[in-house]
């Protein structure tokens, strides 16, 4: 079974529920302390998939994930090697947060290598356009081109195109139009919200991205805790076709670990 390794520190509180869907998707998950990733970069060799879950690191102090991002500079480097041999990753919520701060998301451009050093911002994920925290269940779609191998290919029932979502600052802007268009047509737009529910005001309804790669995943609705029928809201009135296939989240899940198969870990 493939490691999963899970990014923790003060503050998460989805690291659980993020390993769960590992598990139940064929991964064997492992946490690791930021602090200790910083003082041993190997440690994220062992990987074969890598998590960085949701919650409010370090009380989202100055900004959703800002203090978490700066302290994973140092650990860019793993980062990177870790992209570069193929590992998926994934960052719901406060991991996506982190993830556009550190430059992971969106990336650099398709058929430009990784830089030594992490990229500058181009994408953030500000304040809901309500200006309240949300807390519910939204509508989500996959766009038939996306690159993402977390998300393409994937098509959900009516009642069943669900994720949950919990944010304050989860409104997905980028830096200009022709960054967006970029996304649009790169195919690294990885799910959106239906037309009708977009929870925060996210420029195009965009709910996740992924990079140029279609390794790294970024989204603010929570597909680790969408992982068995039962978490769906009204799983009972749920027909039976339906339910034919897994949950959303959990088929997210599955085919990363499916992907991940043929990566190569350290020994």
């Amino acid at each position: 079974m493939p490691t999963a390794l899970i990014i923790t520190t003060a503050g998460t509180n989805c690291d659980r529920e993020l390993a769960r869907a590992f598990a139940l998707a064929g991964a064997t998950p492992e946490f690791v302390h930021v602090n200790a990733l910083r003082r041993d970069l190997s440690i994220m060799d062992r990987a074969a998939l890598i998590g960085l879950p949701g919650g409010f690191s370090y009380g989202d102090a100055i900004a959703a994930g800002r203090v978490q991002a700066q302290l994973l500079r140092a650990v860019y480097p793993a980062f990177r090697a870790a992209i570069e041999r193929g590992v998926p990753i994934i960052a719901p919520c406060n991991g996506f947060q982190v993830a556009v701060q550190l430059g992971l998301l969106p990336g650099p451009d398709a058929g430009m290598p990784w830089p030594d050093e992490p990229l500058e911002p181009v994408a953030a994920l500000a304040q809901n356009a309500q200006a309240s925290f949300v807390d519910r269940w939204a509508r989500i779609e996959v766009p038939a081109d996306t690159r993402c191998v977390w998300t393409r290919g994937l098509r959900f029932t009516h009642d069943t195109n669900l994720l949950p979502v919990a944010h304050g600052e989860g409104r997905f802007v980028v830096a200009s139009a022709e960054r967006l268009r970029q996304l649009r047509d790169g195919g690294q737009v990885a799910v959106t919200y239906h037309a009708d529910d977009n929870p925060n005001g996210s420029m195009d309804s965009i709910a996740g991205i992924c990079d140029a790669s279609g390794l790294v995943f970024g989204l603010m609705p929570h597909p680790e805790r969408y992982t068995r029928w039962t978490q769906h809201p009204w799983w009972t009135r749920l027909e039976p076709s339906s339910r034919e296939h897994e949950p959303p989240g959990l088929r997210m899940f599955r085919q990363a670990v499916a992907h991940a198969a043929g990566v190569e870990v350290a020994t």
